[in-house]
């Protein structure tokens, strides 16, 4: 099976230095340089799609844009490339949300992907006007999926559960093809509903034995229920013709991060409730920028200005390509990546590190099923485009 890349849409600001925010932290000042206006959006949209990324995951929260609206606008602006939705289930009906997913589908030639995000901030659901603690919220999340899979199907759903009550509900037309749902969470209620209804399980970037203990966690899950699930992976990359260039690119980005910030962010960080948030943080020792080399070419330093998603593999493109298929090896064949700048960066890794999977026979353009993989041979600077005006 070839691997399968998703980027990035910074619908929370981009910039040159790391953007923060998630998890119950604001964005970062820096998250102005380029605001997220369609524009900008669209063009690191189109240029993914231009270098071979299946998909663009669109972060959901108080802390950024939204992203049905969001992706609505962009899709518009591109052609092949498919949309990983974040959205959480508690804010909205299942039969709307299923409503929705196939409205999407019909508009954009089936190119929508859900994220489910359960939610792992109390203070952050509340201001949505969600009150359920964090065990209701994935209780909650089972429901909700359980319904908008019968809808999805084309069968009518009478459910009085918990938390979720639908009588009668179905759908005039039901989405084609049925939107693929991934899933992330560490908890071990997480586990169990991504067993019972998701399609794609995810995980942060963690080491590899820590990833393999989770994934081999959910594939026993997975089989009580009779299901097998696929499993993707979420980083930040930083790829770079030669492997000081790439160190210097991370140096040159911890340098930019002043410590207060990294004071504030790790402060809200570790009132987090979210377990896998919890497995990030231990990652860089709640803040300190010593030893952040956690494994060879993987970088805890996101992690100290960011929330959610901490880590990055910073190397050279063979390097960055090796720790692909190190995950690869675990079972992970779905890699959703991002960069600072999230132009240039797609660039990067498009030009530098797809072509060698693809050489390897492990990749191909999803716009050319049926081309011939080609080595690369001399590294060439990536096609950057300036950025529109906002």
């Amino acid at each position: 099976m070839s691997l399968t890349f998703h980027w990035f849409l910074p619908t929370n600001g981009d910039s040159r230095h790391v953007v923060g925010g998630g998890h119950g932290t604001p964005a970062t000042a820096s998250g102005r340089d380029r605001p997220p206006t369609v524009a900008y959006l669209s063009q690191i949209a189109r240029a993914a799609e231009e270098v071979g990324f299946a998909g663009a995951l669109t972060p959901t929260g108080a802390w950024c844009e939204d992203a049905w609206l969001t992706t609505a606008m962009v899709s518009q602006h591109t052609e092949r490339l498919k949309f990983l939705v974040a959205f959480r289930p508690g804010l909205t009906s299942p039969t709307l949300a299923a409503q929705m997913a196939s409205t999407f589908q019909r508009q954009t030639g089936g190119r929508l992907l859900l994220n489910v995000v359960t939610g792992g901030e109390n203070q952050e659901q509340r201001a949505f006007g969600d009150f359920l603690d964090k065990d209701g919220r994935y209780r909650r999340t089972g429901e909700f999926l359980h319904v908008v899979k019968e809808l999805w199907r084309g069968g009518t759903v009478d459910l009085h559960g918990e938390h979720l009550q639908v009588q009668g509900a179905a759908l005039s037309r039901v989405p084609d093809p049925v939107p693929q749902v991934y899933f992330g969470g560490s908890s071990p209620i997480a586990g169990e509903i991504a067993a019972r209804h998701v399609d794609v399980y995810l995980t942060w970037g963690e080491p590899p034995a820590q990833v393999a203990e989770k994934l081999d966690r959910i594939r026993s899950l997975a089989a009580a229920e009779g299901r097998t699930l696929r499993f993707g992976i979420r980083l930040h990359v930083i790829t770079r013709d030669t492997a000081e260039q790439a160190w210097a690119e991370a140096n040159r980005l911890l340098d930019g991060f002043d410590p207060e910030t990294v004071a504030s962010v790790q402060a809200g960080l570790a009132r987090s409730e979210s377990e896998g948030q919890r497995r990030m943080l231990a990652l860089h020792g709640g803040g300190s920028r010593e030893r952040l080399e956690i494994h060879p070419n993987l970088w805890a330093g996101i992690g100290l200005v960011r929330g959610g998603a901490g880590t990055a593999l910073v190397g050279s493109h063979d390097e960055v390509a090796e720790r692909i298929k190190e995950y690869q090896a675990l079972g992970i064949d779905e890699f959703i990546l991002s960069g600072y700048p999230h132009l240039e960066e797609a660039y990067w890794f498009g030009e530098g590190v797809l072509p060698r999977l693809a050489a390897q026979g492990l990749w191909r353009h999803p716009a050319d099923k049926d081309a011939v993989p080609t080595a690369p041979t001399t590294p060439t600077e990536p096609a950057v485009l300036a950025p529109f005006a906002s």
